[in-house]
């Protein structure tokens, strides 16, 4: 802990306030300032370079991922495929243990619950979303924004094969339609052993040098066939040089750095305090019930792989608001922002009062905060998830999510998931939230009482588990075929659970939507289009888990340790394997060894700003061609989520060096490597 606050305060001293500078932005395709990187690097993204590497890119659940071939191959981390290789694992076949590779085309495996997004087009549909959220406050607020939003995507939408998103921009300042190709048939073609994916484990994680194999290979299909695509990224088997331009295209998932300076203090004094804690003891439990035995610890590996990195992202997150030089820049840049609007009589006017509404908010959203968790929000899980889905799908309310449109399509499919549902990490998850529950809400709560009755936490989720029937996928497919009639009418524990307090849940998320979503939106809005009208498109938007691009040159850095190289090779793989996890490398890597060139370029560093949700973004080079496979960021990055630090935030990436030739020399596998070009 002390080690990570001491770096991300040195970290702290080099962030800046808008509009962007060095190397920092999450820009989206529509505004990217190829001006600024051809000043920098001398060389402008044209608008066929940009449209190419859009169409080229696709979101995929969690992550990002690109085209490489013009058979529809997908190039992603093994961390975003991690979902689909457990899905197909089974006690008998451990993928994630043994890795995958399809040796034939009909070899290739589908991946439950799977769909990649390829953006087609963006409009600006600011003047709708406006129009229908004028004078409107609260819940009302909420509901007007949810309809309008419901009404644009359905008209834009063609399910299954086209989706629409409403994107909110600038924190409301600006707002999109993004419309996009989907692929529903997603299948999974190469996963190497997750032991060299994640080669040094969470010890490693957010740290460079790194030595991790993090790819897989995916394959979108049309119509039983690979889909042809002629947008792809060509390979780059010579890889980059220190000093490259290189840019990263990916779907970062959030950043919250246009937030003001009141909730940034909500963040620091009430969530993280109450976040970290419960992360680390679901940990805990976690690590307790893989000692059981090897079905228990290959049931819950990818939840805990995913736990540590959450945990390590929330201290990160937390340290860097702690930082006092950090948060004092925060509030110099606030302080500045609302002078210049002080200084315009008519934006005074119309949003001096944004930032105060806010700071009301926040104490307000403290006070509703255990009863948005817990009343509104349960227990995480597959099993309670599919029992709220049904119980809300029965008895939607009219602006829901789940009532109609792309919301509804989404609850269905959830639903119809056939990933297999594991009943002792089901257990487990709900007991821990019903024993936080106990705890955080006290034991003569009536909520809670409602909820656990006579019995313990353990009990309670011992017995709905044991007795739902939620975990057949036949007979949740009969409940949904039955409608309403069927739902309602169910004898299951865990629907009837589930029912029994839905009301509860309902009231508890209409309060805090009336009190503090609807309120908060409004004066973020507000806030952002001050600030919007101040700095406009010389600055990003917060990242939104839409596509962006961002540039960058390959860069080493300097640590407290001292400099760090931006490379590291083949050969340090093998020095730094232990034969202990996590340095464990597969048979395969010890057999192979003897065979490899040690000196090529295993992972490497770029000074791209990214953030989670850029996982599986490909790394490419001025003339599009992939040279490398983003998959991390260094111990500095931590504190991007408030700031971009251009001295010591680094993007991690797989060099595609290494990658062309683990499938050659390592994996064997010749089809793929020709269908590359290597």
């Amino acid at each position: 802990m002390k080690r990570l606050s001491a770096l991300l305060v040195l970290a702290s001293l080099a962030f800046a306030a808008a509009p962007a500078r060095a190397d920092e932005g999450m820009w989206t395709f529509d505004a990217f300032p190829s001006a600024k990187v051809k000043a920098a690097y001398g060389f402008a993204p044209s608008q066929a370079w940009l449209d190419h590497v859009r169409r080229s890119v696709a979101r995929i659940p969690g992550c990002s991922s690109s085209f490489v071939s013009p058979q529809g191959l997908l190039l992603t981390n093994h961390h975003c495929a991690l979902g689909c290789v457990a899905a197909l694992s089974s006690k008998e076949h451990n993928y994630a243990e043994a890795g995958f590779y399809a040796e034939k085309l009909e070899d290739e495996v589908a991946c439950p619950n799977f769909e990649a997004l390829r953006l087609d087009s963006i409009s600006d549909v600011t003047a709708a979303m406006d129009a229908a959220t004028k004078g409107k406050t609260g819940s009302a607020r909420v509901d007007a924004s949810r309809a309008k939003q419901r009404e644009l995507t359905t008209a834009c939408s063609k399910p299954p094969a086209v989706r629409c998103d409403l994107v909110v921009l600038y924190h409301g300042a600006v707002s999109k339609l993004y419309k996009y190709d989907r692929s529903t048939d997603v299948r999974l073609v190469f996963a190497p052993e997750e032991r060299i994916a994640q080669f040094g484990g969470d010890p490693d994680n957010f740290n460079f040098p790194r030595y991790d194999l993090d790819m897989s290979l995916l394959r979108a299909y049309k119509d039983g066939k690979p889909l042809e695509t002629t947008d792809y990224l060509k390979w780059n088997p010579q890889g980059t040089k220190d000093g490259d331009l290189v840019f990263v295209a990916g779907h970062p998932g959030s950043t919250q750095r246009e937030l003001t300076v009141s909730q940034l203090t909500y963040l620091r004094d009430v969530s993280f305090p109450r976040v970290i804690p419960a992360l680390a003891e679901w940990r805990g439990i976690l690590e307790e019930y893989q000692m059981i035995g090897p079905e228990e610890r290959r049931t819950t590996d990818q939840t805990l792989f995913f736990l540590d990195n959450a945990y390590k992202v929330q201290v990160g997150h937390e340290q860097a608001l702690l930082e006092p030089d950090f948060f004092g820049q925060k509030v110099a840049e606030e302080r500045a922002l609302r002078v210049a609007i002080a200084k315009r009589p008519e934006m005074q006017k119309r949003y001096g009062r944004a930032w105060d509404d806010l700071a009301a908010v926040q104490r307000k959203k403290a006070e509703l905060a255990l009863t948005q968790q817990y009343v509104a929000g349960g227990p995480q899980g597959a099993l309670w998830g599919a029992a709220r889905g049904l119980v809300r799908i029965a008895n939607p309310l009219p602006n829901a999510p789940e009532a109609a449109g792309q919301g509804a399509d989404a609850a269905r499919r959830r639903l119809l998931s056939p990933v297999p549902i594991q009943p002792g990490r089901e257990e487990l998850q709900m007991a821990f939230w019903a024993k936080r529950l106990r705890e955080d809400l006290g034991a003569d709560d009536p909520f809670v009482k409602k909820v656990l009755g006579s019995q313990s936490p353990q009990e309670w989720a011992h017995v709905l588990v044991t007795t739902t029937k939620l975990s057949d996928l036949n007979y949740r497919r009969s409940l949904l075929d039955g409608g309403k009639a069927a739902i309602d009418a169910s004898d299951d524990p865990l629907v009837k659970a589930v029912a029994s307090i839905d009301a509860d849940a309902r009231a508890a998320q209409r309060r805090y939507e009336d009190e503090v979503a609807g309120p908060e939106g409004k004066a973020a809005q507000d806030v952002a289009r001050a600030r919007f009208a101040v700095y406009g498109t010389s600055t990003y938007p917060d990242a939104t888990f839409t596509l962006r691009l961002s540039y960058g040159a390959v860069k080493g850095f300097t640590s407290a340790r001292g400099p760090v190289a931006s490379y590291t090779k083949v050969g340090g793989l093998y020095d730094r394997a232990t034969g202990r996890d996590p340095f464990r490398l597969p048979k395969r890597l010890i057999d192979a060894k003897g065979s490899l060139d040690p000196n090529v370029p295993m992972n490497l560093s770029s000074t791209n700003d990214i953030t989670g949700g850029n996982s599986g973004s490909p790394l490419i080079d001025k003339d599009g061609r992939v040279v490398g496979l983003a998959f991390d960021g260094n111990i500095y990055s931590l504190g991007g989520e408030y700031g971009f630090d251009p001295v010591r935030n680094r993007t991690v990436s797989v060099d595609s060096r290494a990658m062309g030739l683990a499938l050659t020399s390592v994996y064997k596998a010749q089809r793929i490597a020709v269908e590359l070009g290597l």
